[in-house]
């Protein structure tokens, strides 16, 4: 009888070690995954852009939105350069940039300036489109607490001198297609009033934001269309079936994709390349391939 006892506990006590070490096993794997795989296993996303008055020689062109690099201490300059000669290799027509170009590094005056030649590295592979290519700054552009309007005035600089129409509160012409580019919401630099003034109410257009929650801002009320933003990386983390725990947004529902706004807007939120720690799990980086639709 005692016998009998002795195994059954002994069964019980393998049993149990098989399990403890199975889920062990389990949690370090899903954590060299977030860590190693998923920051740098970029997904495609292809979908449609229906756009109002839309001229016919932009019919089925594409537009590709990149955001978010990060360009900085903790994200690879190699695994960006990658995602940006995938992209070439599309030889898309028209690029979009939607924010954060950088990480801020704090340091010395040496060390700041070389934040800037990085930028310039990582951005000599940007694939600029055939016909153009607009982009718009982050908060992290603005460097510590999104207060120093110099750095992000180098950032501006280094992007323009690589061949990117930068839009800070203004609007430009790609092909018949206009876009109006908000400048950061939380650098308090956010002026769609400034940014609408400038442009052509009768022209087809996409409006570009690095942070969503400045679509529930007034001043859209000029738009009837597409909004197209970053900032939120979908979270980064995101347990299967439930929302993301931490989200850089006041509302909460903007986590990633597409969302119906009021007044005939919408908004589309990419994932970004790059991120602030490295870990990524069930929200991989993205690269959006938008093709160009009459409405």
């Amino acid at each position: 009888m005692g016998g009998d006892a002795h195994r059954g506990s002994s069964i019980q006590r393998r049993a149990f070690l098989r399990v403890s070490l199975g889920a062990c096993g389990a949690a370090a794997l899903t954590g060299l995954y977030a860590w190693r795989v998923e920051p740098h296993w970029v997904q495609v996303v292809h979908r449609g852009l229906a756009i109002r008055g839309l001229p016919v020689n932009l019919i089925g062109k594409t537009l590709v939105q990149l955001s978010d690099f990060h360009v900085g201490p903790r994200v690879d300059d190699a695994y960006l350069i990658g995602a940006l000669e995938r992209v070439a290799a599309m030889r898309p027509d028209i690029v979009v940039f939607t924010g954060d170009f950088i990480t801020y590094q704090t340091g010395g005056t040496r060390q700041k300036a070389g934040g800037m030649e990085r930028l310039a590295r990582v951005l000599s592979h940007f694939p600029h489109g055939r016909l153009g290519s607009a982009a718009v700054l982050g908060n992290h552009d603005y460097g510590p607490a999104w207060s120093h309007p110099e750095i992000a005035d180098a950032v501006a600089d280094t992007a323009q001198n690589a061949g990117l129409v930068v839009l800070r509160n203004a609007s430009t012409q790609i092909a018949g297609l206009q876009f109006v580019g908000m400048d950061d919401l939380w650098a308090r630099r956010f002026s769609p009033l400034a940014a609408f003034v400038q442009s052509d109410p009768e022209l087809p257009t996409i409006a570009l934001t690095h942070n969503p929650d400045s679509v529930d801002r007034k001043g859209w009320e000029l738009l009837r269309g597409w909004i197209l933003g970053g900032h939120t990386h979908g979270g980064q983390c995101k347990p299967p079936f439930l929302p993301p725990p931490l989200l850089p947004v006041e509302n909460k529902r903007y986590t990633a994709g597409e969302f119906a706004l009021s007044a005939g807007r919408q908004l589309y939120i990419n994932r970004g390349l790059g991120h602030l720690l490295r870990v990524r799990f069930n929200v991989r980086p993205e690269i959006t391939v938008f093709e160009l639709q009459g409405a």
